[in-house]
């Protein structure tokens, strides 16, 4: 459904109902996610014996949630990190030490309790997306549910994945290719939750993270805690291909944001004229983009946000050249904020054209692999997730460098 091409009072009630889920419409919405799976069947999150114990729930976008805690476990023997995600059928499925039933999550009121009893034995809960880590206990407000669990002593922290913080109107101002200036987005909707969501952050006195560096424009008081991919499993070996056209992979996963429709007529003619070859990837499950990345030179990401991610970095890894649009200014805070730059090349999409024919003509690209490789390596293995996650939260110290410096892990 385009909201766009709605009556402005129809968008309205739609709005007035998601805002009011304890409402009677509220919980008629709520029961047609499935009712709860019997009481003790859906497990809450344990701890291993540790001195430091965390949780971070409830959404696990790309797996990051799981990620940050394996990380965590990795670097200090002294923690215990669980994640905990809501199953949503239809959507992406990724790995987390306990996933649970959407229809449980939102209306079993047995398992929340037991979920909020463990919560309640971590030291330390990191919330992602603004999202009540408990579904609808206490009126499903995640303010409601943070401040009951500081009452019973747990240290709460916020974590922003991106689209829940990222104010279109801004957005837009800032970036002539913001997909929220496409007709089939629904930007007005998008404006007030990220206004109201950036709100309760800076309003909650809690440490603030982000998952993606131009997040920072919108939680300037926040910490980049860089998403993590496991280089070990996207690391390939490479065939050298001396001849022949660029093997270019696109994943359009959300076509619109990552500006597909802008660049598909430059890539199929650049596929005509035999400079690539162009290979759209869709419905293909997590499990098997490794062998997809093995088998291209350059990724395609996104050319719209001004931004990199999950994505681009499982690209990087792979030994891949990642071509995509990031604003200068996220690129000059990641290079401050880790002494390194971003290998990413640049292109809006006006310029894919000629950055892929510039490539494709390169009789060496070897440089560029090397230099994605070890960027991941450096920056989103996990090691400076970790460190930021403790340094500026679980085991505070005094620091300097989130007001300038170089903040990167050990070798």
């Amino acid at each position: 459904m385009n909201r766009n091409r709605l009556p402005r009072w129809i968008n309205s009630v739609v709005d007035r109902i998601a805002d009011a889920p304890m409402s009677p419409i509220g919980r008629i919405a709520a029961r047609r996610l499935g009712a709860a799976a019997p009481a003790g069947s859906v497990p809450a999150t344990a701890f291993e014996d540790r001195p430091i114990r965390v949780l971070i729930a409830p959404v696990n976008y790309s797996g990051q949630g799981r990620a940050w805690a394996r990380a965590l476990e990795a670097a200090d023997a002294s923690i215990s990190a669980r994640n905990m995600a809501v199953d949503v059928p239809g959507g992406f499925s990724f790995d987390a030490d306990l996933i649970v039933p959407v229809g449980t999550y939102h209306n079993g009121t047995e398992w929340q309790d037991r979920q909020f009893a463990a919560a309640s034995r971590a030291t330390h809960v990191l919330i992602e997306a603004e999202e009540p880590p408990f579904g609808r206990m206490l009126s499903r407000s995640v303010v409601a549910q943070a401040a009951a669990l500081v009452e019973r002593g747990v240290d709460v922290a916020y974590l922003a994945h991106g689209t829940d913080v990222r104010l279109p109107s801004r957005h837009m101002s800032d970036n002539p290719w913001s997909h929220y200036g496409d007709p089939e987005l629904y930007a007005p909707r998008a404006e007030v939750l990220a206004a109201r969501n950036i709100r309760l952050l800076e309003e909650s006195g809690r440490p603030l993270f982000v998952s993606t560096p131009d997040l920072l424009d919108y939680l300037p008081s926040a910490s980049w805690c860089p998403v993590v991919v496991d280089p070990t499993r996207w690391a390939t070996e490479r065939r050298r291909r001396s001849a022949g056209p660029l093997q270019v992979a696109h994943v359009p996963s959300v076509s619109t944001v990552k500006g597909t429709q802008l660049i598909l007529p430059a890539l199929e003619k650049l596929e005509r004229e035999g400079i690539i070859d162009l290979r759209l990837v869709q419905g293909v499950p997590s499990a098997e983009m490794p062998a997809v990345f093995a088998a291209a030179d350059v990724v395609v990401d996104q050319v719209r946000i001004g931004s990199y991610g999950v994505a681009a970095c499982e690209a990087l890894a792979a030994g891949c050249i990642v071509v995509g649009h990031v604003a200068e200014r996220v690129r000059a805070e990641v290079e401050r904020r880790t002494g390194r730059a971003l290998p990413v090349v640049e292109s809006d999409p006006t310029g894919i054209e000629a950055a892929l024919r510039a490539l494709a003509a390169l009789p060496d690209r070897s440089e560029l692999i090397d230099a994605g490789v070890d960027f991941v390596r450096h920056v989103h293995d996990g090691r400076l997730s970790a460190e930021v996650l403790r340094d500026d939260w679980i085991t505070p110290r005094e620091r300097t460098d989130k007001e300038g410096g170089a903040h990167a892990p050990r070798d």
